[in-house]
């Protein structure tokens, strides 16, 4: 039987859940692949021969936990261990288990630099799911360090300037991993989510992975462009003292986000990985906005998306009328759509499943015996 694949996915946010989906299906029908998450509700289809194990949280007290050892420090080489939670315990027993009776080829963390970890010190070769972010601490270096290879869901252009050739060498860049790159057309896109097609429309779009923008920067954003319509999607932070015109609207969680941004003339977004994907897919004039997370990822994104040109990015939303034209201004003015487009791969779950493939055949393939030197002097 062929040695499976083990695939620990994150679940904040949508796209861990959707390129460990979009790999799935990419991989042959030949190669098991089993899941290990903490929800089995996030996931796209997924085909007969992956199977979905539920774990605990690694972050997210279930009860029962220890308060009275937390004045233990942390090591350098870890980013989240408490102690004496029994969550965690189970979790990283039920994962080491399956690795004692599976015998996988691979195992993939997206993410967790303690999973990673796991996985070598068990013996199983891992492939670390790289992100950007002030990564070079203790813990993420040794998730690096010791995987068999990394994969960078962005392309290749989009890298933080400090990764090395090492790190670089073993990397599979996989722009668009896991996002539908087949964009709607404008006109009817418009037409699904009721845009007039003479109509000037600001997107502003905030992904699964936090509180979304605050509402009063963007009611400042929509009076200064009264002529405009402006609509929001996903999440946004409620601001008592708000005070929205008529021209913005709030529609909270679609299932279509992909029409939306097609429909758009501008897109203001923060810089998760699928929102990534979504508008450079598109090809849409872009004002990202990081929004706060771990290791300060998204404002790392943000930077590595300006210095490509492909993106106008701002350190948060403007505060006054006059910074959000400046902004807008520059974000029309830098456009580079082909540059956008050139971040997406043509297949990238297809390419991104035969390099694991590819990797595993490598790792366990048994090296050629070695030839004895003939000895020609009769001793």
């Amino acid at each position: 039987m062929t040695q499976p694949f083990g695939y620990f996915v994150h679940h904040q946010g949508r796209g861990h859940a959707e390129r460990c989906a979009a790999i799935a299906n990419a991989l042959p029908v030949t190669r098991p692949l089993t899941i290990f998450c903490a929800r089995d509700d996030i996931f796209p289809a997924l085909p007969a021969h992956v199977e979905i194990v539920r774990i605990p949280s690694l972050f997210e007290p279930g009860g029962g936990e220890a308060t009275t050892m937390d004045d233990i420090a942390t090591p350098a080489t870890l980013h989240c261990a408490p102690l004496g939670w029994p969550g965690i315990r189970r979790a990283m027993a039920t994962i080491a288990k399956w690795f004692d009776s599976a015998n996988p080829a691979l195992m993939i963390c997206d993410v967790s630099a303690e999973i990673a970890q796991l996985a070598r010190i068990c013996s199983v070769p891992h492939v670390k799911v790289l992100q950007h972010g002030d990564r070079g601490d203790p813990g993420h270096r040794a998730a690096y360090d010791g995987a068999a290879g990394l994969l960078a869901a962005f392309h290749a252009d989009l890298a933080q300037p400090e990764w090395d050739a090492a790190m670089r060498a073993k990397t599979c860049f996989a722009g668009g991993l896991g996002v539908d790159i087949c964009v709607p057309e404008r006109e009817l896109a418009r037409r699904r989510i009721g845009i007039g097609a003479d109509e000037e429309m600001i997107l502003v779009l905030s992904g699964g992975g936090g509180d979304g923008f605050g509402q009063a920067p963007l009611a400042v954003g929509a009076r200064a462009r009264p002529g405009t319509r402006w609509i929001t999607i996903g999440p946004v932070q409620r601001d008592w003292h708000a005070t929205e015109p008529a021209n913005i609207e709030h529609r909270g969680w679609v299932d279509n986000a992909a029409e939306y941004v097609a429909a758009a003339d501008l897109v203001i977004a923060s810089t998760g990985n699928t929102t990534c994907q979504q508008i450079l897919a598109a090809a849409r004039p872009w004002l990202a906005i990081p929004e706060w997370r771990y290791f300060d990822e998204q404002h790392r994104k943000a930077e590595a998306l300006a210095a490509a040109g492909v993106a106008c990015a701002r350190p948060h939303l403007p505060s006054s009328a006059d910074a959000w034209e400046q902004a807008l201004a520059e974000t029309r003015a830098t456009h580079r759509p082909d540059a956008q487009r050139g971040m997406i791969a043509d297949t990238p779950a297809h390419d991104t499943a035969m390099w694991l493939e590819a990797l595993a055949t490598r790792l366990w393939t048994l090296a050629p015996a070695a030839t004895l030197p003939l000895d020609l002097t009769g001793a």
